[in-house]
C-alpha cells in the first residue's frame, strides 16, 4: 500500500510540474506576441512588389512584362535552378496557359546558368539573379563570354 501511495504522489508531482511548464511556456508566448507587431516591414513589401511589376512592364514589351508572367516565370526559373523539375513543369503549364512567352523562360535560365554557381543557401542571391536575368536576359551577361545566339539545340 505504501508503494501505491508513493507512486500516486510522484505522478501528482510530475503532473504539477508539467502543468507549470505548460503555463510558463504559454505566458512566455503571450508576452512575445506584442513584440512581433513592430516588425511591420511586411507592410512595406507590397509596394516593392508593385515596383518590380511596374519595372518589368516598362522594360519588357509584350506578355513577358505582365505581372502573371513575371511571377510565374521567375518561379519556374528558380525551381529549375534548384532541380525541382516536377514543380517547375507544373508552374510552366500555368505560365503557358496565361499566354506567356516560353522563349523568355529559356533565355532567363540561360542567363542564370552562364553566371555560374553561387551559395545555394542564399535565396536572396538566387531571387535577385533571376529577377535581373528576367528583366534583361542578354544584358545581365555583360562581362562574360556569350555563346552566339544563333545556335540551337535542334
Amino acid at each position: 500500500m505504501r508503494s501505491t501511495g508513493m507512486r500516486a504522489l510522484v505522478a501528482s508531482l510530475a503532473a504539477v510540474a508539467f502543468l507549470c511548464a505548460s503555463f510558463a511556456a504559454f505566458a512566455q508566448n503571450a508576452e512575445q506576441k506584442p513584440a512581433e507587431k513592430p516588425q511591420s516591414g511586411e507592410a512595406k513589401e507590397p509596394p516593392k512588389k508593385l515596383d518590380e511589376f511596374a519595372e518589368a512592364e516598362k522594360l519588357l514589351p509584350g506578355p513577358a512584362g505582365n505581372p502573371e508572367c513575371l511571377w510565374l516565370g521567375r518561379r519556374v526559373v528558380s525551381l529549375l535552378w534548384r532541380d525541382d523539375l516536377d514543380t517547375a513543369f507544373r508552374h510552366l503549364d500555368l505560365y503557358d496557359r496565361f499566354g506567356c512567352p516560353g522563349g523568355h523562360i529559356q533565355a532567363t535560365f540561360r542567363c542564370l546558368v552562364r553566371q555560374g554557381s553561387f551559395d545555394p543557401k542564399a535565396t536572396d542571391t538566387l531571387n535577385a539573379r533571376v529577377h535581373a536575368c528576367w528583366l534583361n536576359p542578354t544584358g545581365a551577361m555583360q562581362g562574360t563570354a556569350a555563346v552566339p545566339s544563333g545556335t540551337s539545340n535542334r
